[in-house]
């Protein structure tokens, strides 16, 4: 199987390519200037060694002989070799040379353009001569003062004497360019090597089937699923963690407070219920670790909103039954009571416990319906009355008690009630007979007043804004939810609650619900 080159052996090719392409730009870019400027130092060379000997007044007397060149060749081979140019020719008019690095040439004719020269300027031209190509000037020589053309200079440097020093300078530009190549491909190699770290050494193929691999999973799994950094901002959420949290469905997400402490708090959670608006959800966090490295938390939410009313539901029948069943016991006792005292021939002892008996129940029965005008509320005093009794405990409701019509939504005053009367049988369970719970239920002065009292151990002070939080208990993990329920119904109304020690021990836990216009 043929490997795929990675994202950072392909950036590091790519790098070294471009870098090669650039080095090798301009070392042509710089060579061509080298050259340029080569020529044009060389045209200021010869200028000003044509113009200085144009100007020398041996030359000008010389040129007044009737043969110049044995005193002009001399100088000029001297003024040559001195300025390290190529040719020095010094010459009449009408051209004919009286100078020249090789004997044989003078007195004959200068290859070249001296027209301007004569007329008074000067000649800059590349120009193939006998001696080759080569970069050449010609200014006119003037009677002292100023006077009449009497004669022309040439100076010239061949074209392959300014190569020969462009050569020269290869192997400094040769050893930069080397250098450069070095440096920029070790600085690529140094940063395909951290690309390649931080890529995993994966291709773009593998990279693009694991993006859209991963985002496929994100949208299609039912869990919330919310990755967190270290620095507490959320990196990545999936469509249902932003329905979960009440998130738009783009742009940035803000933790709520019940979720983010789960973050804070640093511990492995697991199945953690968590109370957010009317929805409650069950969290699990993990570290999120690579090479030993927390990268931040992993938050998973799951949506048990459903699940636990109906749980709640089925454990308040499920009580409700075990109460009945154990009411149908205490019935069928009693009952086979009265009927031996009647085959004892003691009918009036059967007939005052049969009375009685029945007095008692209706007793409660006529109370509770009597004070509360809301089937459902009464249906569920009447059934907490039988957990209670089952259980040892005398729950009795307040005579204060009073509630008609509907002034809350049927589900949120059952929901408070229920879960404010579990919770003070749960409070009493483990103290000594007798043990007695006291509910009053009242609407007035435009509020629906809950008071609960249990004689149990009570609540810490510092720990009443934890009881009504994010599932805390002191029963357990898993446990915690109903008080959480009814400061999500009090919230909901605006309302407000209060915990108090009872008069002689055990709490009093105290809901003000305002009743909406």
């Amino acid at each position: 199987m043929v490997r795929r080159w990675s994202i950072a052996q392909q950036l590091f090719a790519l790098q070294v390519l471009v870098v090669t392409l650039l080095v090798a730009s301009g070392t042509a870019g710089a060579v061509l200037l080298a050259r340029r400027d080569a020529r044009n130092a060389a045209i200021e060379e010869v200028t000003a060694v044509a113009e200085t000997i144009a100007h020398s007044p041996a030359v000008i007397e010389a040129l007044h002989t009737a043969d110049p060149t044995p005193l002009l060749q001399p100088y000029a081979e001297e003024t040559r070799v001195a300025t390290e140019t190529d040719f020095v020719v010094v010459m009449a008019t009408d051209r004919t040379r009286y100078t020249h690095p090789t004997a044989a040439l003078i007195g004959r004719p200068f290859a070249g353009s001296v027209a301007e020269a004569l007329a008074g300027g000067m000649v800059i031209e590349e120009y193939r001569g006998s001696l080759g190509d080569s970069v050449r000037t010609v200014v006119p020589v003037r009677e002292t003062g100023g006077g009449p053309v009497i004669g022309l200079v040439s100076v010239g440097i061949t074209t392959e004497a300014i190569n020969r020093d462009l050569l020269a300078q290869v192997p400094g530009v040769a050893a930069a360019t080397g250098a450069a190549l070095l440096l920029s491909a070790a600085g690529a190699w140094l940063l395909s090597r951290r690309l390649r770290r931080q890529t995993h050494g994966l291709g773009p193929a593998e990279m693009t089937r694991m993006f859209e691999y991963y985002d496929a999973v994100l949208h299609a799994v039912r869990e919330g699923l919310v990755v967190v950094g270290r620095d507490g901002r959320v990196e990545l959420i999936n469509d249902e963690g932003r329905r979960l949290l009440g998130a738009a469905a783009d742009g940035p997400v803000e933790l709520p407070a019940e979720v983010s402490a789960l973050i804070t708090e640093q511990r492995p959670t697991v199945d953690e219920p968590v109370l957010l608006g009317d929805r409650v959800l069950v969290a699990s966090r993990r570290d999120a670790r690579f090479d030993g490295r927390t990268l931040g938390s992993v938050l998973t939410l799951r949506d048990h909103t459903e699940l636990r009313a109906l749980t709640g539901e089925l454990d308040s029948v499920r009580g409700l039954t075990e109460a009945l069943r154990a009411q149908a016991h205490e019935a069928a006792n009693r009952l086979h009571t009265v009927l031996t005292m009647v085959e004892l021939g003691r009918v009036d002892e059967a007939l005052r416990l049969g009375t009685a008996e029945l007095q008692l129940a209706q007793q409660l029965t006529d109370q509770v319906v009597g004070a509360l005008d809301e089937p459902a509320l009464a249906a569920l005093l009447l059934g907490k009355s039988a957990q209670a009794g089952e259980r040892g405990v005398e729950l009795t409701v307040d005579d204060d008690s009073q509630l008609s019509g509907e002034p809350l939504s049927g589900r949120d005053l059952l929901t408070v009630v229920g879960n404010l009367v579990d919770n003070a049988l749960e409070a009493v369970a483990g103290v000594d007979l007798p043990r007695r719970v006291r509910v009053l239920v009242r609407h007035a002065g435009g509020e629906v007043l809950v008071r609960v009292t249990d004689n149990g151990p009570g609540l810490p002070p510092e720990h009443v804004a934890d009881a009504f939080r994010r599932g805390w208990s002191s029963k357990g993990q898993g446990r915690g939810v109903g008080l959480s329920l009814v400061r999500q119904v009090t919230e909901k109304y605006g309302g407000r609650y209060e915990v108090t020690a009872a008069e002689g021990g055990g709490a009093l836990i105290t809901v003000h619900i305002p009743v909406p216009s």
